[in-house]
């Protein structure tokens, strides 16, 4: 355990290549170090031992150019690192000391940039060094007091976890898109306020179908609404206050809105062959209301645009997404399961209030078949997305209806039903 440091080089002898050592005896006589023989070439290994254990020896001096705050002249420098600062020499002989945690760098933070020291101020003295291996060699000298300066390698590091950082971030918007805000919307939709509902409803109505536009036939209108209080006559206690709203428009397309309101374009409309095909889209679009699936998609589209705003930072980005999502509710998408959930529900409720469910499998098949002809249809079927699983199911649905069941209008009354927006005082339909 004497003085001597555990990792020390020593001269070489000039005559054998062995470290030169105190109390080594006359030529040809083993050192006193308890060996016997080969002494010397324990001894050798010993240094090569030595060797590998230290490391590379660092560069001290580096060169680069002062520049003093005062002057846009640079001169060059020759810097010295030492376990406290930096000793600055420039051409002009002069030298100067900067303790590291004086010392700010300002550049050489990225790959290829040059290196900028600056110390004092407010006119700092700068360095520029150009030698990226400045300071690695820094931060092997002095670790400690070098922490504020740029470690380049760390640099792959940070890269690593900038891209771990990333993927995390869409992979956790990925399934929070998919799976978290689907989830989300369905835990909240039962205890969204009827009279929320109600008022939300309302103020879409009014914002996506005017009241100019609406068909306004009272006789008409009447025929309707005695076909919804026969479909929820059954209900115990409806939440809603049931309407139907006919809009002069050749778009083929319905849909719910919240609050208990049904839009029918009279492009569908003139579409229908019977009472009971009218009764049977009616019959879904409530069941779409009763079990709330328009607040549903509403509250799943707001929270994305939630998502979307802490991402971008843009505090009413959710607010905005989910005005526009209300307001484009001609264009929604129901999930398979609404759907699904809308056709049993659907076909129950024509079924117990006597109407042939088979208007519901004729309509959809009518549907389907124009919309592969005329792309008036393909407004519905972008919102009602039918399969022939799908018409299956309902066909197996509807087997299960014993009858009798009711004739709902007389063809004349069905005719008179389908000018419900010709009976405008004067206005021609919009074409």
């Amino acid at each position: 355990m004497g003085g001597r440091p555990k990792y020390s080089l020593h001269p070489l002898s000039p005559h054998n290549g062995r470290p030169a050592r105190s109390g080594v005896g006359s030529a040809g006589e083993p050192e006193r170090l308890g060996h016997r023989g080969g002494a010397g070439r324990a001894s050798q290994s010993r240094f090569r031992f030595r060797c590998r254990l230290n490391p590379s020896p660092l560069p001290m001096e580096w060169r680069g150019y002062y520049l003093d705050g005062q002057t846009a002249h640079r001169q060059t420098a020759i810097i010295l690192l030492t376990g406290s600062g930096l000793k600055v020499t420039t051409e002009r002989e002069k030298t100067f000391f900067w303790p590291y945690r004086e010392i700010r760098q300002t550049q050489g933070f990225y790959p290829g940039e040059q290196i900028r020291l600056e110390w004092g101020g407010p006119d700092p003295q700068i360095l520029l060094i150009s030698e990226e291996g400045f300071l690695n060699a820094l931060h092997r000298l002095a670790p400690d007091q070098a922490a504020h300066f740029n470690d380049p390698t760390r640099r792959k590091r940070r890269l690593k976890l900038a891209f771990l950082a990333a993927l995390f971030t869409v992979v956790f918007s990925l399934t929070f898109y998919f799976w978290g805000i689907p989830a989300l919307a369905s835990m909240l939709t039962p205890h969204v306020p009827f009279s929320w509902e109600e008022r939300m409803g309302e103020a879409i109505v009014d914002q996506w179908v005017p009241p100019e536009s609406r068909c306004r036939g009272e006789s008409q209108s009447a025929l309707i609404e005695d076909l919804v209080k026969k479909l929820t006559g059954s209900l115990p206690d409806a939440p809603y206050r049931f309407r139907v709203i006919v809009v002069d428009h050749p778009l083929v397309n319905a849909f719910a809105v919240p609050g208990g309101t049904t839009v029918i374009f009279r492009g569908l409309l003139e579409r229908m062959q019977t009472a009971e095909e009218l009764a049977a889209v009616l019959a879904h679009e409530l069941q779409h209301n009763l079990r709330r699936h328009a607040t549903r998609s509403i509250l799943q589209d707001t929270s994305m645009g939630l998502l979307l705003s802490a991402l971008t930072g843009d505090s009413t980005g959710g607010i905005a997404f989910g005005l526009q999502s209300a307001k484009t509710l001609g264009l929604m998408h129901y999930s398979r399961q609404n759907e699904e959930e809308a056709d049993r529900e659907g076909m129950r409720m024509l079924i117990d209030a006597g109407i042939d469910p088979k208007g519901m499998i004729t309509f959809f098949e009518m549907i389907k078949k124009e919309g592969m002809e005329m792309p008036a249809a393909l407004k519905y079927l972008s919102s009602h997305p039918l399969t022939e699983e799908r018409i299956e199911r309902l066909k197996s649905l509807a087997k299960e209806a014993q009858g009798p069941f009711v004739h709902l209008l007389p063809d004349d009354r069905w005719e008179e039903l389908l000018h419900i927006c010709q009976s405008q005082a004067g206005q021609p339909s919009i074409e």
